[in-house]
């Protein structure tokens, strides 16, 4: 399995394959960084370079795991990999609680330690659910979306598509947020957010406008 990465992010996914005893064969990639030694943990080999990672796809295995934040750049290294062969695939603690019922989760999603999903959650392709997230009854979670650690989604949200959820943030219940939207860390979301824009505070207001996302 590779993990997209090498830094912070991918260090955290490493922990999951621990927590589920499957170590075995995993690769680290970042064709951005260098390294005096292309070894981590004295055991992990780092691929440097896009040609290596094909025959890795073709030789062994073509799953491979986004180990990198931010809504945009997953998306980009899903294409790339996706071109040359790879299958995004999810990876999910054995340390998180899923619930039961109603619950559909795509390809690509990385759901980390303490996080809590009860039923009827639909969480789409790419998105990122970080350490001890809560995510309540009937909400969705867009595509490469990412929240940070410690958010709190309550029941009947909808969070849209690329967007990110800073740390500690509180989402109301029946709350509805577009796509393209960033919420600043420790927020409080009270109304209904539309597309591209940031927002933050307590309760969290608009603060500046984007440019609709071109990827």
């Amino acid at each position: 399995m590779l993990i997209v990465g090498a830094k912070g992010f991918a260090k955290e996914m490493l922990e999951i394959f621990h927590q589920l005893n499957q170590l075995e064969s995993v690769y680290f990639y970042d064709d951005i960084n260098t390294y005096a030694k292309a070894i981590m943990y004295d055991k992990f080999e780092i691929i440097q370079d896009i040609s290596r990672a094909e025959t890795l796809f073709n030789a062994e295995c073509n799953k491979f795991v986004l180990g990198i934040g931010n809504p945009s750049l997953r998306y980009k290294l899903s294409d790339k990999f996706n071109k040359i062969g790879g299958k995004l695939t999810s990876l999910i603690s054995p340390f998180s609680h899923i619930g039961n019922f109603g619950n559909i989760i795509e390809s690509g999603v990385n759901i980390m330690t303490g996080t809590v999903i009860t039923n009827d959650i639909y969480i789409s392709t790419g998105a990122l659910i970080n350490l001890n997230c809560t995510i309540g009854h009937d909400s969705s979670i867009g595509k490469y979306s990412e929240l940070c650690p410690g958010v709190h989604v309550s029941g009947n949200c909808k969070i849209g598509d690329f967007t990110f959820i800073g740390t500690g943030t509180s989402i109301l219940p029946g709350i509805s947020i577009g796509s393209n939207v960033v919420v600043g860390a420790g927020s409080v979301v009270t109304k209904n957010i539309e597309d591209n824009c940031l927002v933050m505070g307590v309760p969290a207001i608009k603060v500046k406008e984007f440019s609709p996302l071109q990827l």
